[in-house]
């Protein structure tokens, strides 16, 4: 089920998007078949993260809002460089406090939020299949605790998590689309 948020009719074609969400519902799959279905460029977030970052993750330390800033500020440039040269573009990233999205906004004003959400165990499961990724499960309760839903007056929408990812894209796609005017 798609819950809609507050648009902001911010005219923007190509749209800037950005995938949110806890660890393990689904960012990278989705933003990557959304990328692919209307022809932006997509960038994942955890590629944005210094080698520091990463290594205190590894070892099952949640990051603090001093690590996160530097690593913010990438993505949202990246962002702003997407709406400058007009490509529009997909990326993930968790965004799981309110302050996090406003320095995306910041970097780009007409980013829209499409926040997966799911339950505890359906994520949980998920992340315990997940292998090669730096994130452990340990994480996942305090990811849950930080994360700040969409307001209403945020651009963006949620999307439950239990439709195939396939699914998931084509309800992404008519989200956007009152937004956007005609997406592919």
């Amino acid at each position: 089920m798609a819950l809609s948020v507050e648009n902001h009719d911010l005219p923007q074609t190509p749209p800037t998007i950005v995938v949110m969400g806890v660890s393990g519902v689904g960012k990278t799959t989705l933003a990557r078949l959304l990328a692919d279905r209307l022809g932006l460029p997509f960038a994942e977030a955890d590629d944005f993260h210094p080698a520091a970052n990463i290594a205190k993750m590894s070892a099952g330390v949640p990051l603090d809002d001093e690590d996160r800033a530097p690593w913010l500020r990438a993505i949202g440039a990246w962002l702003g460089e997407r709406t400058e040269d007009g490509s529009g573009g997909v990326v993930t990233c968790s965004a799981l406090k309110r302050r996090y999205r406003d320095t995306l906004r910041a970097a780009c004003p007409g980013a829209f939020f499409l926040h997966l959400s799911g339950g505890h165990e359906l994520v949980e499961d998920r992340l315990s299949h997940r292998t090669g990724h730096f994130m452990p499960s340990s994480l996942l309760d305090s990811q849950y605790a930080a994360l700040e839903p969409l307001a209403v007056d945020e651009r963006g929408a949620v999307l439950d998590v239990g439709p195939s990812p396939e699914q998931l894209v084509e309800m992404a796609v008519a989200l956007l689309r009152p937004v956007n005017g005609d997406l592919a």
